[in-house]
């Protein structure tokens, strides 16, 4: 396994494990590469530095960046939006589907809700025109 470095046209730096350095050549000719942030296909090496294993009495690392305080503006924006979802809502789980239905065909009083649903089951409901939409992230209990 080999780790590069990557950037984007956009400028947009981040990480990628591949197989071998042909592995990562093949994937970049085929343009199945894309960056995380904005998506873009277009994607070369950047300038890295090579992995030194610290001595004995090396100095402690830098503390890494927090992976639990949103960073960029998109990463913000979204933050507010589950804050919002999970403040405004109730979590249904599982339930998500029957709920949405029930609510749809009277059977049960109107309310903001989110859960889970498997592909198809979405698809259903908006076959039948409930009205729903995915959320872009996962439900808290599914997080890391």
């Amino acid at each position: 396994m080999i780790r590069y470095t990557l950037r984007c046209a956009d400028q947009h730096s981040f990480d990628s494990w591949f197989q071998s350095a042909a592995a990562f050549d093949s994937l970049q000719t085929a343009r199945r590469l894309s960056c995380p942030v904005c998506g873009s296909t277009e994607v070369d090496k950047a300038l890295m530095a090579p992995t030194v294993q610290p001595g004995r009495n090396a100095v402690a690392p830098v503390a890494s960046p927090s992976l639990t305080t949103p960073d960029t503006d998109r990463e913000k924006a979204l933050a507010a939006l589950r804050r919002h979802v999970e403040e405004n809502s109730e979590y249904v789980g599982m339930n998500f589907v029957a709920q949405a239905r029930a609510m749809h065909d009277g059977d049960i009083p109107e309310r903001a809700i989110y859960g889970e649903a498997r592909p198809e089951e979405a698809r259903q409901l908006i076959e039948d025109g409930v009205p729903v939409a995915p959320l872009p992230f996962l439900p808290a209990r599914k997080v890391n």
